[in-house]
């Protein structure tokens, strides 16, 4: 199981994003995150910097919004959407995002979705229930 650190993902958003303004060729699961790179042009400071995105505190207490959690959620739906694992996303999400006309916005709701999931299992101590992430999900 692959588990990037935090300095990884800042790496990795920041070298897409190279990348993509030298107009380099990009790896499969970089290309993705391009996709969503481009629909949060508000990020663009944030990752044309790679040393500065390292130092950079996105702590609750500064009140700032972490671009590279942020994408790092964008990614992590798309893949749970492409597998449909948990088992009956993919169908939750196609139905929040008709519902919303929007898939960017579906992916928005799911996060939240996906926070309490994660934040309930660290808080419970037991595996994330996938079960109630699609209700979660079906509830938006």
């Amino acid at each position: 199981m692959f588990n990037p650190s935090q300095h990884d993902v800042r790496r990795f958003f920041c070298e897409t994003f190279r990348k993509i303004q030298a107009k380099e060729i990009l790896t499969p699961l970089e290309a993705i995150a391009r996709d969503w790179i481009m629909q949060h042009d508000e990020y663009e400071d944030a990752l044309k910097d790679a040393e500065a995105a390292l130092a950079a505190d996105y702590s609750v207490e500064r009140g700032q919004s972490n671009p590279f959690l942020h994408l790092s959620m964008h990614l992590s739906i798309a893949e749970q959407i492409s597998i449909d694992q948990p088992p009956g996303v993919r169908a939750a999400f196609l139905a929040l995002a008709q519902r919303l006309g929007s898939e960017h916005d579906a992916h928005h709701e799911m996060m939240e979705c996906l926070g309490e999931m994660i934040w309930n299992s660290q808080r419970s101590g037991l595996p994330p229930d996938g079960a109630a992430y699609i209700e979660c999900i079906r509830r938006r």
